[in-house]
């Protein structure tokens, strides 16, 4: 009998306060998606610098002829010398953090750009002579990346040191900063679905005023007469998190695999894998039953002094 009282003013409290009930349920929905996306970025930046760290080289490139002759204030001294790419070699394959060592003379160079760039305006007018050898440096531990960096960089016959971690940080970054961006947004919209359980809460309980007052006179447990506010707040916020799974899901499925089909279009990029998505479900659902729970449950000792 008391659990079929506690279900039944659960289903006429929603329904008198419809709307409001309709407002929590969106902004739960939202605030909780906005969540597990930002969570899924976050796991997708770790997917993507385990993947492509993985492939980080180094490059030495080194000081030609035509570097000299037009200024290049690395190369004053002239074009690198037999020596001094042996004397280079030497103390790369000294250093524990290397693993491999390739050298990439001009024609290999040149190959190279005209198979990446050679549809460009600057691919017709380059000649073999231009482009500099290199040492290409594949390292055991690519976070000791800037140790290669310091010891080469601006040594005779050097003309650039170029670490390629550096240019995936940029983006690693760009997406950190959208990552913070969403979790911002995200904090802002829970506050709102915060206020609106709240405020449905106490609307519900003012609506009922004289059943929770005839309940306290027949002697109702403070727990029971909560019991019905508290489960209508958290069915909504479960209702909102059943609806952020869906949007997740969904995101998941249009963007990735159909519709956009970034997993197609995008082949260097190893996006994360439905475990992903599938393992933060259930933690949305937690946190959308409990978080109205507790704030109804707060609510009622302030405002109503059951």
């Amino acid at each position: 009998m008391r659990a079929q009282f506690v279900l039944s003013e659960i289903g006429v409290g929603l329904r008198r306060n419809l709307t409001m009930t309709f407002a929590v349920v969106v902004s739960v929905a939202l605030s909780l998606a906005l969540f597990g996306g930002a969570l899924l970025m976050r796991n997708q930046v770790n997917e993507m610098k385990t993947y492509w760290y993985d492939k980080v080289n180094i490059s030495i490139y080194f000081c030609n002829k035509n570097d000299a002759e037009t200024g290049v204030p690395q190369c004053a001294k002239g074009a690198v010398t037999a020596e001094q790419k042996q004397q280079v070699k030497a103390d790369l394959e000294k250093m524990d953090i290397v693993d491999k060592v390739y050298y990439e003379d001009a024609d290999q160079a040149f190959k190279h750009y005209k198979e990446q760039f050679g549809d460009t305006p600057m691919a017709n007018v380059l000649t073999p002579d231009q482009m500099q050898e290199s040492y290409q440096i594949k390292l055991k531990d690519p976070e000791k990346y800037k140790v290669v960096t310091t010891a080469f960089q601006g040594r005779a016959g050097v003309q650039a040191v170029e670490d390629q971690r550096s240019i995936l940080d940029q983006l690693f970054e760009l997406m950190n900063g959208m990552n913070v961006a969403a979790l911002f947004l995200m904090g802002l919209m829970l506050v709102i679905a915060l206020m609106l359980i709240v405020n449905t809460v106490r609307v519900s309980a003012f609506s009922r005023r004289r059943e929770t007052g005839i309940m306290r006179l027949v002697g109702a447990s403070s727990f029971y007469i909560q019991a019905p506010f508290i489960m209508e707040a958290a069915v909504a916020g479960l209702i909102g998190g059943a609806l952020a799974c869906v949007m997740l899901v969904l995101g998941r499925y249009f963007l990735i695999d159909h519709g956009l089909a970034l997993a197609d279009k995008m082949e260097l990029v190893n996006f994360i894998g439905w475990d992903a998505v599938l393992t933060k479900l259930p933690l949305v659902l937690a946190i959308s039953l409990l978080m109205p729970a507790l704030a109804a449950f707060f609510a009622l000792r302030k405002y109503l002094k059951v």
